[in-house]
């Protein structure tokens, strides 16, 4: 579906394409995790850890170690890797590789917001907060009693307000309408990075349809399972599902009524992509759905690769180093907790 962008595409996104490429070349195999899981202790991960592109944000933590400091760290490199392709990118790119960091502002806004409602130190909850989703206001997040004063008085002004004009309410934050205004966030989010990226055109409309389709019907399954037996409504629930992938419109009306894990799974089965999905798990085993659905999105993350002169590259590899950053948590924090025999139940393999 190629227009004539590679004839014109190298003039201001070759450069980064080549860096994002050369960046991807630096993600973990398989053999590195095999060693990862043969780790003792931390320190020993840390070893192995030196002579991957991790090394230098590493070298330098004192034992003993802990997990936290591991992430961090490894979070801190991808953080540096996402600045340097900004500050490098022209416009439309540095519009899309803005894109890419709302989900994670929508994820710290929640994460104050549910944290201050349950009495914690705001101080405590910036340290958790993802670097790629802060923003300048975000600690005044805490004095905000609903939704219509955290708009008001603080998210006005972020790339998060046109998101917020379908959730605003003047009900009292509490645990149930802090998730429904974080899937409704969403929701907004990806319909409009889907609608930028078609804008956009060509092969980075045609691959990042694929991929945001994907992570839109992901979602649609997990709302409609974590909303089970809650006193979520069906329409209620219909409306947090996004207006495009491949579930959508009929998917979407069947899952909207299905009462348990058993139904959804009757509903995927009928797409053929989901099947393969759903025909590794055993019944009553939702538990690993998480799992299957990040392998499926890896699988697709890498074949975003094997086209050139499109955007999707960086969104393809922002996602594998977060797989990657989640997978060394788990491995981390079995080797802390000495449950190696668990250490590969989380892990996803990359290549």
């Amino acid at each position: 579906m190629y227009g004539f962008e590679a004839m014109t595409f190298n003039i201001h996104g070759g450069y980064l394409e080549a860096i994002v490429r050369g960046h991807r070349a630096g993600l973990l195999t398989a053999a590195d995790y095999n060693n990862l899981c043969q780790c003792e202790t931390l320190d020993d991960i840390k070893m192995h850890l030196s002579a991957t592109e991790y090394g230098p944000y590493l070298q330098n933590e004192p034992s003993p170690l802990h997990t936290t400091t591991i992430v961090e760290k490894c979070t801190l490199k991808l953080v540096d890797e996402y600045k340097h392709m900004l500050c490098q990118a022209t416009e439309p790119l540095s519009t899309f590789l803005e894109y890419i960091t709302y989900g994670h502002m929508i994820d710290n806004v929640v994460l104050i917001v549910t944290g201050t409602l349950h009495e914690r130190d705001v101080q405590e909850l910036l340290e958790k907060c993802h670097p790629l989703g802060m923003f300048d206001s975000i600690a005044t997040l805490a004095v905000a009693q609903n939704m219509r004063e955290l708009y008001r008085l603080v998210l006005v002004d972020t790339p998060l307000a046109p998101y917020f004009s379908e959730c605003i309410t003047s009900e009292d934050l509490d645990d149930m309408n802090i998730e429904i205004m974080r899937n409704t966030l969403y929701k907004a989010y990806l319909e409009d990075f889907y609608r930028f990226c078609q804008k956009l055109g060509g092969a980075t409309a045609e691959i990042m349809s694929d991929l945001l389709a994907f992570e839109a019907d992901r979602r649609a399954v997990n709302i409609t399972i974590n909303s089970i037996g809650t006193e979520l409504t069906r329409d209620d629930r219909r409306k947090l599902y996004s207006s495009f992938g491949l579930l959508y419109p009929y998917g979407h009306e069947e899952l909207a009524v299905c009462e348990d894990v058993d139904q959804v799974r009757g509903v995927m089965e009928k797409y053929p992509p989901y099947q393969a999905i759903f025909s590794k798990l055993s019944y009553g085993e939702s538990q690993m759905l998480d799992k299957a659905f990040y392998e499926e999105e890896v699988k697709r993350l890498c074949l975003a690769f094997e086209q050139q002169f499109h955007y999707g590259v960086f969104f393809a590899y922002m996602r594998l180093r977060e797989q990657e950053i989640r997978n060394l948590m788990w491995i981390s924090e079995c080797v802390a907790q000495n449950q190696k025999s668990r250490v590969h139940d989380s892990v996803v393999f990359i290549f």
